[in-house]
């Protein structure tokens, strides 16, 4: 297959993997950043990091010259998408939902360690396009903070053209966060939402109807006021991973330790002792 071309841009040939020189984040470091690219499409997934992108750089640059496309795909949660298409017409960013064809790789339905990269390599080829069209760079929402994980899509990315002018302007998660509050950007307490593939062992492989399955299981968490969470598929079961503040309130009425009763709630629970004494021989 033949790896698509982008327009001429500034070089950068690999991925960032220190901060700047200067420490902290810029705003004016960014939007020079972003001013020197002149024209950019943004990997809109509606985080809070590539929701920071897209607000500054269409503010920035002007409408016109940036293009805020999402990744429709198995793995994007149907709450992420209808958030995207919200926030682009609560911010007037100019917006494209973009099909992406990862499920047809084998390599990716077999969820290597590399998965990925094959994830960012067919974001690209999809993106192609419309970078082709717009005479655009296109840039993706990593932050500093990212460079220390292991992300082998940067690499792809940053192999295909990608640009990261939140990295170049030395923005952390935290920076982030805090320049979209001070912009008054809903998104700036939005919980990380990783791909749904990230739920999968590296090895099960990459179905439909496990990344339904942890999307519906996440959703009905969150209708129940759950925040940061992960639902971990192994089979037939799901691990759960909330944040450590929604335990940290019961240890800090003086329990040493808590546990999750998987059963869930029901009334007289602590009489099974007397029900087992009297079912005994």
């Amino acid at each position: 297959m033949t790896v698509p071309t982008f327009p001429s841009v500034p070089s950068v040939p690999t991925v960032p993997t220190t901060a700047p020189a200067a420490s902290g984040a810029s705003l004016d470091r960014l939007r020079d950043e972003l001013r020197a690219l002149g024209r950019v499409v943004v990997a809109f997934s509606g985080g809070a990091d590539s929701a920071f992108l897209a607000k500054v750089a269409t503010d920035t640059l002007g409408r016109a010259s940036v293009l805020c496309a999402t990744a429709l795909s198995p793995s994007l949660a149907r709450a992420e998408e209808e958030d995207c298409r919200a926030l682009a017409e609560e911010w007037d960013l100019r917006w494209v939902g973009v099909p992406t064809d990862e499920m047809h790789d084998p390599a990716y339905v077999a969820n290597g360690a590399d998965r990925c990269a094959r994830c960012k390599t067919a974001l690209m080829e999809a993106l192609a396009p419309f970078a082709a069209a717009e005479a655009a760079a296109v840039v993706l929402g990593v932050n500093v903070d990212d460079l220390g994980d292991h992300r082998p899509g940067q690499e792809a990315a940053a192999d295909r053209g990608a640009r990261f002018p939140l990295v170049t302007a030395g923005f952390t998660k935290g920076d982030i966060r805090d320049g979209s509050r001070r912009l008054g950007l809903r998104t700036w307490d939005k919980p990380a939402a990783a791909c749904l593939a990230s739920r999968l062992p590296y090895g099960t492989p990459v179905t439909l109807g496990r990344l339904r399955a942890v999307d519906a299981a996440e959703s009905a968490l969150r209708a129940l006021g759950f925040g940061q969470l992960r639902v971990r598929h192994h089979g037939d079961a799901a691990r759960l991973e909330v944040e450590p503040g929604a335990l940290a309130a019961v240890r800090g009425a003086g329990f040493a330790f808590v546990a999750l009763d998987l059963e869930g709630f029901r009334s007289g629970s602590l009489n099974r002792v007397f029900d087992d004494q009297e079912a005994r021989p």
